[in-house]
């Protein structure tokens, strides 16, 4: 793979099993990194969703790349919780994304994740996009499949906030859950923000499993 610069990232594709993954793993540093640089790409792609979830996904995917100076968002039908056995359609979809978009960085799911959706995703991600950076984030759930993180980007008390307000917003449909609430949405990034001593006491956590660094020609 091919290391980057996150100053120099202007394409990233973001990859989610479900309505709301993406929000939840990466929408403040999303929202961040987008404000930070005028000429933002974002590709959002969402694998399932019944007419309700994918009605709340398009919502707020429109919150969350308002900033960027390009974005698409799309929404496939693979039935939910039925991954594994739609491998080889969701393989085929995954083909054709690698063929209309160019990454600088990939945020996906982990193959440590105990979803089993979110474990295929993963593997097809790295399947597919060999020579991408690949940030792989994190969904609190009941499993308590949390792990050791390896990669932060601390994010503003300002993204912090509206990261949780815009999913509260949009996911009326999962509001009814236990676990989807403005509590353990900021207790996660103020976890995360301790461990590496953000300023803001919030961060985003990630995993990266590959990546490569050098050091800038010499101009002599």
């Amino acid at each position: 793979m091919h290391g980057v610069r996150l100053q120099d990232v202007n394409t990233v594709l973001c990859l989610g099993a479900h309505a709301d993954d993406i929000e939840i793993g990466c929408g403040g540093s999303l929202m961040q990194m987008i404000d930070a640089n005028p000429h933002f790409h974002v590709h959002w792609c969402v694998f399932s969703g019944d007419p309700v979830r994918k009605k709340e996904a398009l919502a707020s995917a429109e919150h969350f790349v308002s900033g960027a100076e390009k974005s698409s968002v799309e929404t496939f039908d693979f039935r939910d919780s039925y991954f594994p056995d739609q491998w080889a359609d969701i393989k085929n979809c995954f083909a054709d994304l690698s063929k209309r978009i160019k990454p600088d960085l990939i945020f996906s799911h982990r193959p440590d994740d105990r979803h089993q959706d979110h474990r295929v995703v993963s593997e097809l991600t790295w399947c597919t996009f060999r020579d991408h950076l690949i940030l792989e984030y994190e969904i609190p759930k009941y499993e308590g499949d949390l792990g050791n993180p390896n990669w932060y980007l601390p994010i503003s008390k300002r993204y912090c906030g509206k990261k949780i307000t815009t999913l509260l917003d949009c996911f009326e449909s999962q509001l009814d859950k236990s676990w989807f609430d403005a509590e353990l949405f900021r207790s996660l990034m103020r976890i995360r923000g301790s461990e590496c001593n953000s300023t803001s006491r919030y961060a985003e956590a990630f995993y990266c499993r590959k990546a490569t660094f050098g050091f800038l020609p010499s101009k002599s």
